[in-house]
């Protein structure tokens, strides 16, 4: 391939400036300085350099995020940060997008990707992907209000009671939640309709995948083959 077209699809800008930016030398391979933008490199796999920052070409990405609260997982914000702010510019450049979204004030892991499949698979709510939230509630966790969510509640335009498939008091004021659905606030609105109320709300994995306690809020990584793997372990079918 064309380093022209290999830097085109990794979102280093408009072909024309592809060009311009082999051309200007500031493209290297393998240590060497590259200005013939119609040079042929096998894609995959290949290490690159622009202007001295070490990339791998990825046919697709697929990233974790740790969003942290004041940010909007959209790319047109309309109060506040957009997450993707936070990541690099290639990036933002070839159209990664959030898979599913996380209120501005809920933090946590986020997966992002430009894999239209990979998109579709990991945000339709036939899958049921388990999604683990760690939430600090107002009043104190009763036992009542963790049977409660586990039985199920009803939401407001819902016609049938939503549960959660696992519940646990990790704290006076804090428990563990498991959904399965993605429903508009769903975790926010299942605990008022259990008489209480969210004070905040961090999403600590999805699937079989958590969030690693070096990646700081803020902060981004591409997935591995071990995070795939975790990302698909988990237990509950497809409908």
């Amino acid at each position: 391939m064309h380093i022209e077209r290999i830097l085109h699809s990794q979102g280093f800008g408009s072909r024309k400036v592809c060009r311009a930016l082999i051309r200007a030398g500031r493209v290297t391979i393998s240590g060497q300085v590259q200005d013939n933008p119609f040079a042929d490199f096998p894609a995959e796999d290949l290490v690159f350099t622009v202007d001295r920052e070490t990339c791998r070409f990825r046919d697709k990405a697929y990233l974790m995020l740790h969003k942290p609260s004041g940010y909007e997982c959209s790319r047109q914000p309309q109060f506040h940060t957009s997450v993707f702010a936070l990541l690099s510019e290639p990036l933002v450049n070839r159209g990664v997008q959030a898979i599913g979204r996380l209120d501005q004030d809920t933090t946590g892991l986020l997966l992002l990707s430009d894999d239209g499949q990979f998109i579709h698979v990991w945000s339709a709510g036939r899958k049921r992907v388990p999604k683990i939230y760690e939430v600090v509630v107002r009043h104190p966790v009763s036992e009542t209000m963790t049977q409660a969510l586990l039985a199920g509640v009803q939401l407001h335009d819902d016609p049938e009671p939503v549960a959660a498939a696992a519940c646990e008091r990790t704290g006076e004021r804090s428990l563990k939640l498991t959904i399965t659905e993605g429903k508009y606030h769903q975790v926010k609105r299942m605990v008022a309709a259990a008489g209480n109320r969210v004070e905040s709300l961090h999403r600590s994995g999805i699937g079989g995948l958590m969030l690693p306690d070096d990646l700081a809020p803020g902060q981004w990584r591409w997935l591995d083959d071990g995070d795939f793997a975790r990302l698909a372990d988990f237990d509950t079918p497809a409908d």
